[in-house]
């Protein structure tokens, strides 16, 4: 739970410091998936996993809940994470092509993932300077950041007109 510092003040010679407080090296992971609907709108979807990382089977839930969400068929693109190309997650794409498509960016290729751009807006932006004293403090900072990512449809547009994958908005 270290925060990331961005900005501070402090007077001059004083250098300011951010204390963790609280258990060190407990965190919240995040999945984010960006939709883009047949009349070009851009909408955010995520999940967050408290203390753990996301392994094939929490992703294959989260697959499973945006198909229940986004209800036409989905072309999913995303990068090389071990967890998107293993097991439950492959067997389970290669039974449902009907539903969903993956395709692999390219290794090293996070210019192309305009996913990682929400990370990196949230990371300096929403989260900046936040120090949590609990777990509590930040799930509910982390689910705020998202919500209100999701809610920008401008800014959410800016993500993948950002990327360099030519995905049609208009």
């Amino acid at each position: 739970m270290n925060p990331l510092v961005r900005r501070s003040w402090a007077p001059r010679a004083h250098t300011p410091v951010l204390m963790p407080r609280g258990r060190y090296r407990i965190n919240v992971s995040v999945i984010g998936a960006l939709v883009i609907t047949p009349h070009r709108r851009v909408h955010a979807y995520f999940s967050l996993l408290a203390g753990a990382s996301f392994d094939g089977e929490h992703i294959l839930t989260f697959l499973k809940q945006l198909c229940r969400q986004v209800r036409v068929p989905i072309e999913l693109v995303w990068d090389r994470l071990n967890a998107h190309r293993g097991q439950p997650v492959k067997g389970w794409l290669e039974r449902n092509p009907h539903r969903i498509r993956a395709t692999l960016l390219p290794p090293y290729a996070p210019e192309l993932n305009p996913v990682e751009l929400i990370w990196g807006y949230a990371k300096t932006n929403c989260l900046a300077n936040f120090t949590p004293h609990e777990l509590d403090e930040l799930i509910d900072q982390t689910h705020i950041a998202t919500q209100t990512i999701r809610s920008d449809h401008a800014l959410l547009e800016s993500f993948v007109r950002h990327c360099a994958l030519s995905f049609r908005l208009k």
